[in-house]
């Protein structure tokens, strides 16, 4: 554990200080590749994809260029589907799948309640190195791994949960769902705020979700521009709206730092950047202000760009996004099941549907608009 972090003695404090408040503690798996600077670059070399030559078009995503670079220790290529810092694992390696069971079972031991697994569709790369991007990604090799963290996992109680970073399209979602516990929906958080787009999105994951298996729903991370930029462009009141959508739609929400508080992308000035990737995503990743003045923060990784949507205002305004939050938080604990259902509605402008015994309902526009005899506000947000 890097000292950045802090120690595992630290780790192990605050896995046991959340457990009585019901929290769980999860960590991010990266299981697609490592750091050039890793050890196992240097001492495991066959844990990695290499060639003797240039042997397919595969393209890295961070560079846009071939996804093959030259390493003059081995004389060979090795594979990076990202920048060429993060050279790819070679899943097919025996020797490496084990060295992943014993790294689950330290952190399962240590009473972690789930991973979020990063690239979780790239793993697998095609044994023969063939030309194209279904060789690269989303291989159906990959699900016997997760098949295989399952067993790990089952060893535990509770099971941890094993929730994919699958960015594929929707109707590929349910592949991963056979082994995962959760998959990440990325058609909705691509999607535009917007009736047309969004609700065919959610009947569609509702209808092909596998028996037993929950839908896992979020509006921005740290690759995605944060929602209250990408999808309300700075407006409090669709933001809210945003939020509502989120957690009153059935299955798992995922909140990005910052967004119970309507943070924007933060404005890092060119000298402060500090991703390999380009476009960076630096501007979603700045920090989150805790009180009005950032006293909190002594020269953080990313600066501190927007102090006017903090947690130490919010808390003290009965109106604000943060209490607007906590109260969605509240009543999405009383619904009765996890089912979905869209109901008629007398408008294109309104989104109304079923949870359980209650009725959700938001308007999703910046205008009035009447839904079944009743005058809703722009982007007003009802449970019935």
């Amino acid at each position: 554990m890097h000292s950045d972090f802090g120690t595992l003695a630290d780790h192990d404090a605050l896995v046991a200080a959340a457990r009585p408040h019901g929290i769980e503690v999860w960590l991010d798996l990266v299981p697609n590749h490592t750091s050039d600077k890793h050890d196992w670059f240097t001492d495991r070399p066959e844990y990695y994809v290499w060639s003797d030559d240039v042997p397919n078009d595969w393209l890295s995503i961070f560079t846009k260029g071939s996804a093959w670079s030259w390493d003059a220790r081995r004389k060979r290529y090795y594979l990076h589907q990202f920048a060429p810092q993060q050279p790819d694992l070679d899943w097919w390696n025996e020797d490496l799948r084990g060295e992943f069971d014993d790294i689950l079972r330290f952190w399962f031991d240590r009473g972690i309640g789930g991973l979020r697994i990063d690239v979780a569709h790239g793993l697998v790369k095609d044994r023969e190195l063939r030309d194209g991007v279904e060789h690269m990604r989303d291989r159906p090799e990959v699900h016997e791994i997760y098949a295989r963290w399952q067993q790990v996992a089952a060893a535990y109680e509770p099971k941890p949960t094993l929730m994919g970073e699958t960015y594929v399209p929707l109707e590929r979602v349910p592949a991963y769902l056979e082994h995962l516990d959760l998959a990440q929906n990325f058609d909705f958080v691509n999607a535009e705020f917007a009736l047309s787009e969004l609700r065919p999105i959610v009947e569609r994951s509702m209808e092909t979700l596998p028996q037993g298996r929950r839908p896992c729903w979020f509006g921005s991370n740290h690759d995605h521009s944060r929602m209250a930029t990408r999808w309300a462009h700075g407006s409090v009141e669709k933001h809210k709206a945003a939020l509502f959508l989120l957690l009153t739609l059935p299955g798992t929400a995922i909140l990005y730092q910052g967004d119970e508080l309507g943070l924007q992308d933060g404005a890092v000035p060119d000298d402060r950047i500090r991703d390999l990737a380009d476009p960076p995503r630096d501007y979603e990743r700045t920090p989150m202000p805790w009180t009005h003045d950032g006293r909190e923060w002594s020269d953080p990784w990313l600066p501190l760009t927007d102090l006017t949507r903090n947690v130490e205002e919010q808390e003290a305004d009965p109106s604000s996004v943060l209490n607007w939050t906590r109260e969605l938080v509240r009543e999405r604990r009383s619904f009765t099941d996890d089912g979905y259902e869209t109901l008629d509605s007398t408008t294109r402008w309104v989104w109304a549907y079923r949870r359980g015994d209650k009725t959700c309902v938001v308007n999703m526009t910046a205008a009035r608009r009447l839904w079944n005899g009743r005058r809703l506000l722009p982007w007003e947000c009802l449970i019935l």
